[in-house]
Formats: structure tokens, C-alpha cells, sequence
């Protein structure tokens, strides 16, 4: 645990910040959608000092519909209409000296707030959409989203083939790979910065998607054959999140 949070942090591989975290959040009703991506065309979106991980030679691409739920800063309550939205992204799994974690190509979400806060604080590449996730059940989520500007969109739904099991990845596999990440990365202010997440490890059920639009993915032409019909599909009913803010990498994270 660190000193200044004491939080559990015996699944991360890497040192988490000692100071608090300054947003608490909860990532909920999550599908994971994954293709493999060629390496040459995902390059180009990534920025300079970071390198694209791959798990057994392979570069993979995520698309994730989820909701953002009660987001606050810390020690202060969420507000209603406005801690909770919407959120599509697409990220790109890196590594920085070591430290395996995540770049978001686009985060597309139903918050004005954070469509204008979170650029220019953290540099995250967040866009406006009307963006809904719909929970059926347990294992049944249906989600929509289309761009204000530009009309990108991604629709469809999931739905869990094994329900009942609840599964948490194991070391070495490609969940581990895809799931396993308590750090992003993006370019804010000419430099290289890193940021820590904190949650449980995640829970998940394997799954089918049946994508009607998906044009978000398509618009960043990384040569994907068929955008309707992701590789992997898995679901989450989510996890509670701390996050701490970015600094360059060059004056230390920890």
C-alpha cells in the first residue's frame, strides 16, 4: 500500500503514485472490443517516445463503450446531468520504460464539461456525442453513439456467452494484455505525459457484439478488413476507479 492513499496495490506491476488521487470515478456496463491492427498503419497516431506493446508480435486496437459514472474530484460529491455520461473510446496499448498502458486514438462522450475540461487539462483527445449505453440485463448491453462534428458513430450491442462466470485474467494472456493497465498516456503541452489509474482487477464474461455502425473505427483508417466484426468481445460490469493527474515523463510520475 501506498503512504498516502493506502490502497491495495499488490496486482499492479509497476509503483503507483504515493500522493492521493485527485478524481474518483466508476467505469461501469464496459464492452471490450478488439482487432488486431497492422503495426505500420497504427504507428503514425503514436506519439514520439512511446512504443506500441504487442502481445506475441501482434498490435491490437480497442474499441470500448462504457459508462462514465459519478466522476467528482476528490473529497467532493458528483452532481447530477453532469458526473455521468456516455463514453466510446478507442485506444492503443503501449509501453514507456517499462510501464505498460494505454492511448486513446478519440474519447467520444456525452459531457460538455469534460469535452472541454479534459483536453486542455490532460491533453485526452475527448469529443462530443451523443453517446448511450443501455443495460437489458446483466449480460445485454446495447449502446449508440454519433459525433456532433463529423458524424462519426458506432452502434450495436453485446450480449455475454457465458453469463454466469466471472472471469479475471491470468498472467500471460491476452486478457492480462488487453485489461491489466493502470497508466495512459498522451501529448499535452509539446511533451510526453503519463497518468495512474487505480481499480480492482477486472472482472469479465466472454461475448458476441453485433455492430451495426462503426464508423468511429473506420475513420482512422488502421486497415481494418471488417469493422463490424471485432476479433474478441468481452463484457464488465465495471470496477471503481481513482486517477491521478498527468505530469511529463520527464519530471517523474511516482
Amino acid at each position: 500500500m501506498a503512504k498516502g492513499h493506502e490502497l491495495d496495490c499488490s496486482h499492479i506491476p509497476f509503483a503507483m503514485p504515493e500522493r492521493k488521487c485527485v478524481l474518483h470515478q466508476n467505469w461501469l456496463n464496459l464492452t471490450f472490443m478488439h482487432w488486431k491492427v497492422d503495426l505500420e498503419m497504427l504507428q503514425p497516431h503514436i506519439p514520439e517516445g512511446l512504443e506500441i506493446d504487442l502481445f506475441e508480435g501482434e498490435a491490437y486496437i480497442g474499441v470500448i463503450p462504457f459508462e462514465m459514472n459519478n466522476v467528482r474530484p476528490r473529497g467532493l460529491p458528483w452532481v447530477p446531468f453532469v458526473s455521468t455520461f456516455g463514453e466510446f473510446n478507442i485506444r492503443a496499448y503501449v509501453v514507456k520504460d517499462g510501464v505498460p498502458g494505454v492511448l486513446f486514438l478519440t474519447l467520444d462522450a456525452q459531457s460538455r464539461v469534460t469535452c472541454f475540461h479534459a483536453p486542455r487539462s490532460y491533453g485526452l483527445p475527448y469529443r462530443y456525442a451523443k453517446a448511450v449505453v443501455e443495460v437489458r440485463d446483466d449480460h445485454h448491453f446495447v449502446w449508440s453513439s454519433k459525433r456532433q462534428k463529423g458524424g462519426q458513430a458506432l452502434v450495436g450491442s453485446a450480449v455475454s456467452t457465458s453469463p454466469h462466470t466471472r472471469k479475471k485474467a491470468e498472467l500471460g494472456t491476452l486478457e492480462y494484455f488487453l485489461f491489466e493497465r493502470y497508466s495512459l498516456y498522451t501529448w499535452h503541452n509539446g511533451c510526453l505525459h503519463r497518468a495512474y489509474t487505480h481499480h480492482a482487477p477486472w472482472e469479465y464474461c466472454d461475448g458476441t457484439a453485433a455492430v451495426q455502425e462503426n464508423t468511429l473505427l473506420d475513420s482512422f483508417q488502421l486497415g481494418i478488413a471488417d469493422s463490424l466484426q471485432p476479433e474478441f468481445v468481452h463484457l464488465s460490469r465495471g470496477v471503481k476507479v481513482q486517477t491521478w493527474g498527468v505530469l511529463p515523463i520527464s519530471e517523474g510520475t511516482v
